[in-house]
């Protein structure tokens, strides 16, 4: 039985999902990671990348509004390809996202709760917070998380609001010099590769999709939510980095890495500021490892084993998958302890574009078909941006952090192996929704 009408959400819920999703621990724990690669131009790679961002965003709005599954990109890819190897790999790599952004979430939480507690950023108590925080809602998970479930508007409110605030007081003692951007052919291209990174920054929009079966009128509702929350996003996130910048400098904010935000509050609200915006990293990075575990990467773990979502999609604690939960959460742990803020922003980026890339070419398949809205000119247009994107990650990767290139080529080989065994094992295919959101076999 599907959700009475009264139930589901409106436009503005849809959009609350996706901003209180988007600006999440990102802006928290990347602000550092952008400044470092291209310096005072990170106000502009924020805006570059939600230009990005709207590439993918046509695509997912016009197959959202027709295919309407909690699958999400999965949905839209089995649509355009059918179901077969590459399919279910890519569905692997979508929970393979969902526990690298748990690393990234343990990470920033770390290194903003040993710097609100004035403790070093050392190696060692950075992978004890890290297996701390992963171990406390993974147990949360495990025994149900109906309360803290209920807490998350409130989480978004508090992380929305020390943005806000810090955008409010900051913007009015910038140093303009720090803002000055640079031209020069070598910034240009580091602008371009920090915009590769922080497009992980915006990607809550597809959480949008994921949610569509408990969207009221998702025709009409999805698209908008969609377009919507990536324009205030993008607000908050320009104004955040110019302020940041502005106050601190990009020595500053690189040498604050891991606690960027904290620190760029200090120059105009002093050690009141830092506790401020620590405080509301915290909540903003434990309210994401919470969300993520419980709901995008339980949702996917169960659609890469399965092939489906239940008949009746609810939000379940594993949907009867445990081990799933303990996977994702040894899988985290180890991302945090092995690699930096930077290598592991650039990795989630990475998978990612992957599943970006065969989103719009589904999109083209079905629109030439006439399934779909959708003008096939664009969608070749947005799908070369999305794929030189790659390719610019993949050179940054390659120049800058080569363990993480070698580790994204390898997590897409590895998902291609485990789906062509597991497929050839369990006979396991995957299922569609028809229009109305039920489920019917590809036999």
């Amino acid at each position: 039985m599907l959700r009475k009408k009264q139930d589901k959400m409106g436009l503005w819920e849809a959009v609350s999902l996706a901003v209180g999703t988007m600006i999440g621990a990102g802006i928290f724990s990347v602000l550092g990671v952008g400044a470092q690669i291209c310096g005072s131009n990170l106000p502009e790679a924020f805006a570059i990348a939600a230009i990005i961002s709207l590439t993918v965003a046509y695509s997912y709005a016009k197959l959202g509004a027709v295919y309407v599954s909690n699958a999400g990109p999965i949905e839209f890819i089995l649509r355009g390809i059918g179901d077969n190897v590459i399919t279910g790999t890519l569905s692997i790599l979508m929970w393979f996202s969902y526990v690298v952004s748990i690393s990234l979430f343990a990470k920033a939480f770390a290194g903003y709760f040993l710097a609100l507690f004035h403790l070093p950023q050392s190696p060692l108590l950075t992978v004890i917070v890290e297996a701390f925080v992963i171990a406390f809602f993974t147990a949360l998970n495990f025994f149900g998380s109906k309360a803290v479930g209920k807490a998350e508007f409130w989480i978004v409110v508090i992380k929305l609001s020390v943005l806000l605030s810090f955008v409010a007081f900051g913007i009015w003692s910038i140093h303009p010099e720090y803002l000055k951007p640079d031209l020069t052919p070598q910034g240009i291209v580091k602008t371009f590769y920090a915009a590769s990174v922080l497009f992980l920054t915006y990607m809550g929009f597809g959480l949008i999709t994921n949610a569509s079966e408990n969207i009221e009128n998702p025709k009409k509702n999805v698209p908008r939510a969609i377009y919507i929350s990536i324009a205030i996003v993008a607000f908050v996130y320009i104004s955040v980095a110019i302020t940041a910048v502005g106050n601190l400098g990009v020595e500053g904010l690189v040498k604050a890495e891991e606690y960027a935000l904290a620190e760029a509050a200090k120059p105009f609200l002093g050690e009141f500021g830092f506790t401020l915006v620590a405080i509301g990293a915290l909540f903003s990075t434990s309210s994401a490892i919470n969300a993520t575990l419980y709901g995008g990467a339980n949702v996917a773990y169960v659609l890469a084993k399965k092939g489906h979502l239940p008949d009746v999609f609810e939000r379940k604690v594993w949907f009867g998958e445990p081990e799933g939960l303990y996977i994702t959460a040894v899988l985290g742990f180890l991302f945090a302890a092995l690699f930096d803020l930077n290598g592991i922003s650039s990795l989630i980026s990475f998978t990612f574009l992957i599943i970006y890339v065969f989103v719009i070419a589904s999109h083209y398949r079905l629109a030439v078909k006439g399934k779909v809205d959708g003008n096939p000119g664009l969608i070749i247009f947005n799908f070369i941006v999305i794929l030189t994107v790659l390719i610019i990650l993949m050179d940054y990767q390659w120049k800058d952090s080569r363990d993480s290139f070698w580790t994204s080529i390898a997590v897409v080989i590895v998902a291609f192996i485990i789906e062509y065994v597991y497929r050839k094992t369990t006979k396991r295919h995957f299922k569609e929704r028809n229009k109305a959101g039920h489920l019917f076999k590809i036999l």
